[in-house]
């Protein structure tokens, strides 16, 4: 499988790699948190780790760490206008379960 990006999420990653010459692409994993156990993590990829699976989609670079990557194979990654602000949203398909804001889920591993 592999990590996508809409066209709006591609253009607003693209944006940030521009203003950055330090700037490699999109860093995306998951951290602990939330009430449903994993947050989501995008931040600027400044460096590539040892263990980061790297996907390139629309001319963008993508590092994932093998532990995220586990929770994440598969996502894709939309940027969306909500109200007055603007935010990356996820189509995960190993999320079993999300918690009602969205910001955190659970996989079927988890849950068992």
């Amino acid at each position: 499988m592999a990590i996508t990006l809409s066209t709006a999420a591609a253009e607003r990653v693209k944006h940030f790699v521009a203003e950055r010459p330090e700037g490699l692409g999109l860093r995306f994993g998951v951290k602990r948190t939330g009430c449903s156990g994993w947050g989501y993590v995008t931040e600027l990829a400044t460096a590539r780790a040892a263990d980061d699976a790297v996907f390139e989609d629309q001319g963008v670079r993508i590092f994932v760490d093998a532990q995220s990557l586990a929770l994440v194979d598969g996502t894709r990654i939309d940027f969306q206008r909500q109200g007055i602000n603007h935010v990356f949203t996820f189509e995960n398909p190993r999320a079993a379960a999300e918690c009602g804001c969205g910001e955190s889920f659970t996989t079927d591993e988890q849950a068992a």
